[in-house]
């Protein structure tokens, strides 16, 4: 169908190059069909998992480090075994990749918002407001992030909330730099200047013909960039810093089962530890691939 296209001189639209690219690639496919799978097991946990693991009334501690595949008191089989609370792996698995998804997707659209809106400013009018919010985004590029995430969290304490604004905090400067210096190179071009000479207003030039432009590369950063916070949220949630003990997490339950590696507990751990590679390795699959699609020039 694209060489087809290509014969007849049609012009193919983004939709079906991204359907064929992808159509093309087996592992860009298995990597979507899988990080869909998760997100769809994340959305269902309240109703797949055998029990809610932060539910005191469906916790029996009884069944404390059962191993993979045994029925505890409740004639509940846990695939995945249980951890010293009795809480089933498996439930908390699901549970944790709601809590993780949402907050990576949640802190990036906030700060994906914080940095377009910053850098375009940044890229139209440049001079003096152009050079302040770029020795602001520079300064903060400095540092790594989740040097960032732990002072802003040691000042406001655990919490999903402040997870987030931490992640909105280490993560809006990296979509500014980006947006500028895309900004910088569309200002300049022939549409910029009649939209000008036809004397529209600069937030119509900003938003209406500026901002298409500087989209593309954003989409990609931003796939990457969820991935990237998920994996920071359990960082710090393994670090004790993230979410409270009260919240699912991958994070905490990688640290719950830290202590009882030696012991033969490999469980506790391994299996959200599994369970959030899945995560971030697929979806850094998915967005290589659309790395290619929305670059020409790179794709194979």
């Amino acid at each position: 169908m694209s060489e087809a296209l290509k014969q007849t001189g049609a012009p193919e639209s983004p939709f079906r190059r991204f359907a064929v690219s992808y159509a093309e690639n087996r592992v860009a496919v298995g990597a979507l069909f899988v990080f869909l799978v998760i997100t769809l097991l994340a959305l269902l946990s309240p109703w797949i998992t055998p029990q809610n693991p932060y539910d005191l009334a469906q916790i029996n501690i009884i069944d404390g480090r059962l191993r993979p595949g045994t029925k505890g008191m409740s004639d509940v089989t846990y695939w995945l075994g249980t951890d010293d609370q009795g809480r089933d792996i498996l439930s908390g698995i699901f549970y944790g990749l709601r809590i993780s998804l949402g907050v990576g997707v949640i802190s990036n659209l906030f700060a994906l918002f914080i940095g377009l809106v910053l850098g375009l400013v940044a890229a139209y009018f440049r001079g003096k407001i152009g050079s302040l919010l770029m020795r602001i985004v520079d300064l903060q590029l400095s540092f790594p992030p989740i040097l960032i995430a732990l002072i802003f969290l040691a000042v406001l304490g655990r919490g999903t909330e402040k997870v987030i604004l931490a992640l909105i905090v280490t993560q809006w400067a990296r979509y500014a730099r980006i947006v500028y210096a895309s900004g910088l190179s569309e200002r300049e071009k022939e549409y910029m200047e009649a939209a000008k000479c036809l004397a529209l207003s600069q937030p119509r030039i900003i938003f209406r013909h500026l901002l298409p432009n500087c989209l593309p590369p954003l989409i990609v950063v931003g796939s990457v960039n969820v991935a990237f916070s998920i994996a920071l949220e359990a960082t710090l949630s393994f670090l004790g810093v993230g979410l409270p003990i009260t919240e699912p997490s991958l994070g905490l339950l990688i640290a719950n089962g830290y202590q009882y590696i030696l012991s033969g507990l490999y469980w506790i751990s391994f299996f959200p530890g599994v369970a959030l590679l899945i995560t971030v390795g697929s979806l850094n699959l998915v967005t290589d691939q659309l790395r290619d699609v929305l670059n020409p020039r790179l794709q194979r």
